[in-house]
């Protein structure tokens, strides 16, 4: 180990922890909201690169069948409760922005079997990715969770576990076993003295920064942010208010699919995902997310990156063990949550 060598590690290790930092973010947000521990998380970034990485092949885009799958399947949703509830004042009748989704799916569909996005601009590939999997929070949220989002913490858990294995199942299906890449944003690289900084690094940092930036800004400074945070304090309380507890957790999964897919694209150029990489990923997010008590944004992104370092490091000293290493750290943290915070009942609301 010498200087070089450590600002390296350092560098790799900033890369990952800001990845690990956006995934602690999206699983503290939907956690405080919605009292989901979101396990598919690691999904929606598999979906994000490896959808990516099939526009640049050339190949087909199969994600858009789950696409018009789930938009068919919400649609049959509505259509179901508003017959059960007709006449009943709560139950919103069918018009046709329920059909909306459906129409856009279909456009979209459409417009990806007429278009070859081969040789089109990265900001365009990433655009058509963020339409693809970004829909996939909300309306996952309004077949899977909403039907339940007054049941016991374990059986969302549950949920969550059962819906994480289906779709690594269907991304093996869409995918197929073999890793993928996309092409770096740029290939530029910079000399800082005796260290070589990639500009994919710069990327990564950057857009995890804007990001971070915006999500405080659009909690703070915005109508929608304040009743997110309304809605985590006090799901019933921020009911009495006006603020609709489906609203709020649909927008909280349709933020942790962006957060998702774009830690994908960002990620993808740097290191080989499967279609079970996912999982491994948002693990490692969980865990900075535990440091923040599932509760705290700050702590939690820091937590992350302090992942991130060490399971750098930890390929230097000890690459096999590197995930012992990593994991291992979540025991210590949870004994000491659970000696600080004492016993606590679960809020019903």
């Amino acid at each position: 180990m010498n200087t070089q060598i450590a600002l390296l590690l350092g560098q790799d290790g900033v890369t990952s922890g800001a990845i690990y930092a956006l995934l602690a973010l999206s699983i503290v947000l939907v956690f405080s909201v919605t009292r989901v521990l979101l396990v598919p998380q690691g999904e929606f970034v598999t979906f994000g690169a490896m959808s990516m990485a099939a526009m640049q092949a050339g190949q087909p885009l199969r994600l858009v069948w789950l696409l018009l799958g789930l938009a068919g399947l919400r649609l049959l949703l509505r259509l179901v409760e508003a017959l059960r509830g007709r006449g009943r004042p709560e139950v919103a009748p069918l018009s046709w922005r329920d059909g909306l989704e459906l129409t856009g799916a279909l456009a979209l569909a459409a417009l990806l079997h007429a278009v070859d996005l081969r040789e089109a601009p990265q900001t365009l590939q990433v655009l058509v990715t963020l339409l693809l999997v970004v829909p996939l929070g909300p309306w996952l949220y309004d077949l899977c969770f909403r039907p339940i989002a007054s049941a016991h913490g374990l059986v969302l858990l549950i949920v969550s576990i059962a819906l994480h294995v289906v779709l690594v199942g269907l991304a093996l299906m869409m995918f197929g076993a073999e890793g993928a890449r996309t092409r770096p944003f740029s290939e530029a690289v910079f000399e800082l003295g005796t260290v070589r900084l990639q500009a994919q690094t710069l990327w990564v940092l950057a857009v995890t920064a804007g990001l971070i930036a915006a999500l405080y800004v659009g909690f703070e400074r915005t109508l929608a942010g304040k009743a997110l945070q309304a809605t985590a304090v006090s799901r019933l309380g921020a009911q009495l208010m006006g603020i609709s507890p489906t609203a709020a957790g649909r927008t909280s999964f349709a933020l942790a699919a962006l957060i998702g897919a774009l830690s994908g694209v960002l990620i993808a150029p740097v290191t080989t995902l499967y279609y079970d990489s996912g999982f491994l990923i948002s693990l490692k997010g969980f865990v900075g997310a535990v440091v923040g008590g599932l509760a705290s944004f700050p702590v939690g992104a820091a937590g992350a990156l302090g992942v991130g370092l060490i399971e750098a490091f930890s390929t230097f000293w000890a690459s096999a063990w590197k995930e012992v290493v990593v994991f291992t750290l979540i025991l210590p943290i949870l004994l000491w949550r659970s000696l600080a915070a004492g016993h606590r009942e679960e809020e019903h609301a």
